[in-house]
C-alpha cells in the first residue's frame, strides 16, 4: 500500500492535473492560474490552444507537448523533469486531464515513481451535463466515447443495458445519430438528455427521451462536442436472468475465451461488465488462482 502526503516535503516536483474551462474563461479558478504560473513546465493536449489560454490569463510558464501520439515517448521525459525536483502541470484542451483526454498514464507512471500527484478540482463536461439532465444522479456510470464501429459500439451497449445508474456518454458531432440509434436500438426507449456549447452562451439542453432526441439530431445542424445522458434501466433483473450467476470469475471468463471466440483480454473487460466489477479486480482473480 503506498501513502501520499501531498503536501509533505518532498525531493521530488509535483505532478498538478489542472483543469481548464470547457468553454467559458471566467470558470477558470485562482487556485489553477496560480498553479500554472508558479510549475517549471506545463505538459499541454495541444500547445496552439494553450498558449491562447496562458496568454489571457497572462502565464508565461514554458510549455511541452502531451498528447495522444507522442504521450509514450515523452513520459520519460516529463517524469524526469519532476525527479529533478521541478513541478510539472498537465493540462488538455478543455476539461480534466485524465478524463477522455491524455493524462493517465503519466499520473500512474507518476505515482509509480513515489511522485506527487495533486488534482484541482475544476470544470468537467460530463458533470455538467448529467446535473442539467435532470435524471438520478445518486449513481451514475460515465463511459465516454462508444466505439466506432458499429458491432463494437452496440457490444459495449449490450453490456452495460441492465446497469441501473445513469449513463453518461461523450460523442462527436459526425457520429451523433449513429451512437443515438444504437442507444435507441439496444437501451430502448429510455429517459435521456442532450447537452452541447456547455458553459458557452449558446448553451443548450434537450431533455425527453430517446425517440425525440433521436428525431432532434435527425432534423437539426450538429455542432459541438455532445454529451449524452441516459436513465438507467429501471426494469428488475431477476437473478436466474444472470446466466453467469452461478459460475466463478475464472469460469465466466473462460466462457467467453470457449464460446464466444474472445481474447483473454476481451472476456476479462466482458466479464466485469456483467458483473459490475472494476475490471483489474477480474483481473487479478483470472490470472492469480487461475
Amino acid at each position: 500500500m503506498e501513502i501520499q502526503k501531498s503536501f509533505a516535503a518532498s525531493d521530488y516536483g509535483t505532478l498538478y492535473i489542472v483543469p481548464t474551462p470547457i468553454g467559458n474563461l471566467e470558470d477558470m479558478t485562482f487556485r489553477a492560474v496560480r498553479t500554472l504560473q508558479e510549475a517549471a513546465k506545463i505538459a499541454a493536449e495541444d500547445t496552439r490552444n494553450t498558449k491562447k489560454l496562458l496568454s489571457h490569463f497572462d502565464i508565461h510558464t514554458p510549455l511541452v507537448s502531451y498528447h495522444e501520439h507522442n504521450k509514450h515517448a515523452r513520459e520519460n521525459q516529463l517524469i524526469e523533469i519532476l525527479e529533478n525536483g521541478e513541478d510539472l502541470a498537465i493540462v488538455s484542451d478543455a476539461g480534466m486531464p485524465g478524463i477522455s483526454d491524455p493524462g493517465y498514464e503519466l499520473i500512474q507512471s507518476a505515482i509509480a515513481s513515489n511522485i506527487p500527484v495533486v488534482v484541482l478540482p475544476g470544470a468537467n463536461a460530463a458533470l455538467c451535463a448529467l446535473i442539467g439532465s435532470g435524471l438520478e444522479t445518486e449513481k451514475f456510470y460515465f463511459y465516454g466515447f462508444l466505439p466506432r464501429k458499429k458491432k463494437d459500439r452496440e457490444q459495449e451497449l449490450e453490456g452495460i443495458k441492465s446497469f441501473r445508474s445513469t449513463l453518461v456518454f461523450y460523442e462527436s458531432p459526425h457520429r451523433l445519430k449513429e451512437t443515438l440509434k444504437a442507444i435507441q436500438n439496444v437501451l430502448g426507449k429510455r429517459k435521456a438528455s442532450l447537452s452541447r456549447e456547455l458553459t458557452k452562451r449558446y448553451e443548450e439542453y434537450l431533455r425527453g427521451n430517446i425517440d425525440e432526441v433521436l428525431e432532434w439530431a435527425e432534423t437539426n445542424e450538429l455542432r459541438g462536442e455532445f454529451c449524452i445522458v441516459v436513465e438507467g434501466n429501471k426494469t428488475e433483473v431477476l437473478q436466474d436472468e444472470l446466466w453467469w450467476s452461478s459460475l466463478s470469475v475464472i469460469d465466466h471468463v473462460e466462457h467467453y475465451i470457449n464460446n464466444e471466440d474472445m481474447s483473454s483480454k476481451q472476456a476479462i473487460k466482458q466479464a466485469a461488465i456483467d458483473r459490475k466489477l472494476p475490471k483489474r479486480e477480474v483481473y487479478q482473480a483470472y490470472h492469480v488462482e487461475e
